[in-house]
């Protein structure tokens, strides 16, 4: 159970590195970057780093308990092994897999808002629910056929929208125009941090290296120099994006193109081409994270049910695949993103996900003597989480208690998921080797 791994793996540092890069700069820059400007302004980039911050915190966690139980499990295992197979840990397992739900939602809010570009006038609208839909729809066929195909062609999709983002920004810092970062153009410290935490979203994917923990060589070494190298790596190349976008257009600009922003943006220097550019990187990309999220989502709900804290009935595989769990995940994802606007999406995905990550960190505190973690960066990173999530609770009630009450929704839903299951028979933990 706290086996360290003989470190023969089939992956390396720079393969780890690409799942964590890829998992973050998946379709979150791409959807939240509109929603981050609206909240932050001219403080967007200070948002991103703040952001980025408490992930960087969060990272040294995930690399200590990935060295300590490397498994493909990674988050629902280590929560499980340091806590215990109990109400808490399930709850706050489901509320993992209900965060990638939201994950989906908001990566194909984003592929029908760019999709929707190229439909202008009365057709925008129904041109991007249909879009929406086939986002969802699409790659679940495509897991259903022939998920190892795509899982193959994942690298290529990630180095053809990193190129296309340096690319962007190559071009654009000649037409910054700093006064517009200024600070006279921030918003006031707590809604900066809010700001921040909202789009959180966009760096949550960096936890996908966990789940490399049984294949990588090397792990000790491997695994914390691949999660702190890509967070860092991301952190930089988000921060840049936004002062390109912030110091190339007015704030109202960037906000009345709110869902899609960053092709907005590519237009004072790259023109209609520029657009045209980033609306089809932003098509290729957000196709690709919606693809792997289920791809992992599915998987998650069988671990999680291995784990004995889901029905044993998502753990049945048809055609050696977890098929109940990612139609469930994709039908839940189908509707969340059709019914709910970005702004929701996003607070539901960031708030899971801080809470997630409070747990993970307080995981590794209580478990310092295995993981040999320093206690006070592992405190420090679930008080980070924490306070985060509760400055995001508060900007949301404090600007639409609507948006506040649909967190509290998700939130109740993970614990009374759990309660209903344990009450229908829970059985206690199924000796499986997940």
């Amino acid at each position: 159970m706290g086996s360290q791994g003989k470190g023969g793996g089939k992956i390396g540092y720079w393969e780890a590195s690409a799942i964590g890069v890829g998992g973050m700069v998946g379709g979150g820059i791409f959807a939240v970057l509109g929603l981050s400007v609206q909240l932050a302004r001219g403080g967007t980039p200070v948002a991103f780093a703040i952001a980025g911050a408490v992930a960087l915190i969060t990272a040294y966690s995930y690399a200590k308990l990935s060295v300590r139980y490397p498994n493909r499990g990674g988050t629902v295992v280590f929560l499980d092994r340091v806590f215990g197979v109990n109400y808490f840990t399930g709850s706050a397992n489901v509320l993992l897999w209900l965060s990638y739900v939201v994950m989906l939602a908001l990566y194909s809010y984003a592929f029908g808002s760019y999709g929707a570009t190229f439909f202008p006038g009365e057709h925008n609208l129904l041109a991007k629910h249909l879009l929406i839909s086939l986002g969802i729809v699409g790659p679940t066929v495509l897991n259903v056929a022939s998920a190892k195909i795509i899982g193959e062609a994942e690298i290529y999709v990630v180095g053809v929208k990193l190129s296309i983002l340096l690319f962007f920004l190559a071009m654009g810092f000649g037409g910054v125009e700093p006064q517009r970062l200024a600070m006279s153009h921030w918003e006031p410290a707590i809604p900066l941090v809010a700001g921040g935490m909202i789009i959180f979203v966009a760096y949550e994917g960096f936890e996908l290296i966990a789940n490399t923990g049984e294949d990588i060589r090397n792990p000790k070494k491997n695994l914390p120099r691949a999660f702190y190298s890509s967070v860092i790596f991301v952190i930089l190349l988000y921060v840049a994006i936004a002062v390109v976008c912030v110091g190339s257009l007015p704030i109202a600009e960037l906000v009345g193109a709110r869902d899609y922003a960053l092709a907005e943006a590519a237009r004072p220097f790259l023109g209609s081409a520029g657009f045209t550019l980033i609306v089809v990187a932003a098509l290729l990309s957000t196709f690709s994270a919606i693809n792997a999220t289920l791809y992992g989502s599915a998987r998650l709900s069988y671990v999680i049910a291995k784990e004995g804290e889901l029905p044993a009935a998502l753990e049945r595989q048809i055609w050696g695949q977890p098929l109940e769990g990612l139609f469930i995940t994709s039908g839940l994802a189908l509707i969340l993103a059709n019914t709910a606007d970005l702004s929701s999406i996003s607070t539901l995905g960031s708030g899971g996900f801080l809470l997630i990550f409070a747990a993970v960190n307080a995981a590794n505190l209580a478990d310092a003597k295995e993981t040999k973690c320093n206690r006070c960066l592992a405190a420090l990173g679930a008080v980070a989480c924490l306070a985060a999530f509760g400055a995001m609770a508060w900007q949301s009630i404090s600007d639409d208690p609507a948006r506040a009450w649909v967190l509290v929704a998700m939130l109740g839903g993970a614990f009374l998921l759990e309660g209903v299951y344990r009450l229908a028979g829970f059985k206690g933990l199924r000796k499986h080797k997940v």
